[in-house]
């Protein structure tokens, strides 16, 4: 060995034992972290507060502090992802979380599930985002996670239809950036005869299948997942679906990030049986009808601008009960309990003949 070599092995060393020294300090503070957290579970269990372990409210608060702390060279998206798990797996040491999603395994709806409650969480994929509610409704799960709205493609019609009638309170949301791909066991584009995806994704990748595989059939299939599986299975088939579902089913990439649009987002709620309480960065989701007349729905909106509270999303949706009568879907910055938000809704609640807070909840943060 020459002396040069010699050198680079002993400076390796060195930073090595630092290394190994750290990670047995970080094995010890993260063992900490679980016997304050199961304190925790314990004073909460003493005094009659051991209905929910999850407070979304307050994993939003820590996540918003570190990375407030973190100075690098770590980006926030990771420690984040970190601490994610972190209480993820802490939370599992007292139950781990039932989460109902729209499945099979491999769906975009996994990735967000996972994405909010780590990979600690007990995973109850789906048939329909129907059954995704009925799971928690009926108590089988405690949480579900559901899309509501795309980018590109608008709103989840059947998950606003859910959202008139459940028991169920929005509490979190997740949003994911979107990327598709093209699956598929042939080695080449020219053989591929029939794609297969979810009604959404086959949307957002309409021009780039025009041009890439114009002669090839479309086919909408319940979710991303399931398309992989058929890909699978058939010769001269091709899914557009996930990472998560390429790795899940074996399937190759013949082609990436082939939606149409760059920034394709997907945004999910999080569903429960709770109210989250303030976190000091929130979001409050309602839905309300406006009387059939004239300047009906601009008296509506008008409490929000009174009380200085912005409005980040109106979406209209059909009333099922009353032919060509509408119900309207609100999004606004702030927690119901915020002085300036309750004011807002007070004065709603007078002037809507039909009012329903979904929830307030943490917005958001990566």
């Amino acid at each position: 060995m020459s002396a040069m070599s010699g050198d680079l092995q002993s400076e390796l060393s060195v930073v090595r034992r630092q290394i190994d020294q750290l990670d047995a300090q970080l094995l010890e503070l993260l063992n900490q972290r679980a016997r304050y957290a199961q304190q925790v579970g314990e004073i909460k269990a003493r005094h009659g507060d051991a209905g929910f372990i999850y407070r979304p409210e307050r994993e939003a608060q820590v996540l918003k502090r570190i990375r407030e702390l973190n100075s690098g060279p770590l980006s926030n998206d990771s420690v984040s992802w970190f601490f994610r798990e972190v209480m993820s797996a802490c939370l599992s040491l007292e139950q781990p979380l039932g989460v109902a999603f729209l499945g099979p395994l491999g769906t975009f709806s996994e990735s967000a599930a996972t994405k909010h409650f780590g990979h600690a969480a007990r995973l109850m994929p789906q048939a329909s985002i129907d059954d995704v509610f009925r799971e928690v409704e009926s108590g089988h799960a405690d949480y579900a996670v559901v899309p509501i709205e795309n980018s590109t493609e608008g709103a989840i019609g059947r998950t606003l239809d859910l959202l008139l009638t459940t028991p169920l309170r929005i509490c979190g949301e997740v949003v994911l950036r979107i990327h598709q791909h093209l699956l598929s066991k042939e080695l080449s584009l020219g053989e591929v005869k029939r794609v297969y995806s979810h009604a959404q994704s086959l949307a957002q990748c309409h021009e780039w299948l025009n041009r890439s595989l114009p002669l090839a059939q479309r086919v909408s299939v319940g979710s991303n997942a399931q398309a992989a599986q058929l890909a699978v299975d058939e010769s001269g088939a091709a899914a557009i679906a996930g990472q998560a579902a390429a790795e899940r089913y074996a399937l190759p990439e013949l082609a990436s990030n082939i939606e149409d649009e760059p920034n394709n987002t997907t945004r999910f709620v999080v569903l429960g049986r709770q109210d989250a309480g303030p976190s000091g960065r929130d979001k409050t989701s309602l839905v309300m009808s406006a009387q059939n007349q004239t300047g009906a729905l601009s008296k509506l909106l008008a409490p929000f601008s009174d009380a200085g509270v912005s409005m980040t999303r109106l979406e209209s949706r059909p009333a099922r009960h009353t032919l060509w009568e509408y119900v309207f879907f609100v999004d606004i910055e702030g927690h119901r309990d915020d002085e300036a938000v309750r004011a807002a809704l007070a004065e709603l609640a007078r002037r809507a003949p039909y009012l329903k807070l979904l929830g307030s909840y943490p917005t958001a943060a990566f």
